[in-house]
């Protein structure tokens, strides 16, 4: 038997992305607590609320009626996690071990 799709397989692509990523927040959470800008507060529970916003936004991708404002609560977690991205260019410690150069290349991705 065959589940109807009615979105592009790459929008479930992404919902399983994002559903993963953010059961990974409560499965490695030091992972995650090695890249919080330190001037950010209470990074445990930052790195808690990123990762139940990520599985909740790749559930909502996979109902048609929150879709869109899944995709717009992408959009702004993105912008906003680009401060981790920067912190994380900052210097060897917060770059987690990372080449600088897929630190630079995911910036625009």
């Amino acid at each position: 038997m065959f589940i109807k799709m009615n979105n592009p397989w790459h929008l479930y692509l992404m919902a399983a992305m994002y559903i993963v990523a953010g059961i990974m927040h409560f499965v490695k959470p030091k992972a995650y607590l090695r890249i919080m800008p330190r001037y950010l507060p209470n990074p445990k529970l930052l790195v808690s609320l990123s990762g139940i916003t990520e599985i909740a936004l790749g559930i909502g991708l996979c109902i048609p009626a929150l879709k869109t404002i899944s995709i717009y609560g992408i959009i702004a977690m993105l912008i906003v996690f680009l401060l981790v991205h920067f912190y994380m260019l900052k210097g060897e410690k917060e770059s987690a071990g990372i080449p600088k150069w897929v630190l630079i290349l995911r910036i625009p991705l």
